[in-house]
């Protein structure tokens, strides 16, 4: 099973759907969340290169964007490929 790893804060809607795609996957993840600490959020921000917003997804290190790309890659299908 791939290394998941999810950039989030508590109150973001856009992370609970992203974590509940997760976990109707049954898929295991490590929560990131950005609000307890400001360094945390300059390393969120350094990895994606850019990206401020959260959610921010890696599956096995490599940066697949939020929650919107998430669910793309789950209607392709592709989602599973990056899972196994």
């Amino acid at each position: 099973m791939a290394k998941v790893e999810i950039y989030t804060t508590p109150t973001c809607p856009f992370c609970v759907r992203a974590k509940a795609l997760l976990k109707s996957k049954n898929v295991d993840f490590t929560e990131i969340d950005v609000l307890s600490d400001f360094k945390v959020k300059t390393a969120m921000i350094k990895r994606t290169q850019g990206a401020r917003s959260v959610p921010q997804i890696f599956i096995d290190n490599e940066h697949i964007g939020g929650c919107d790309d998430l669910y793309a890659l789950e209607a392709k299908k592709a989602l599973d490929v990056l899972l196994n």
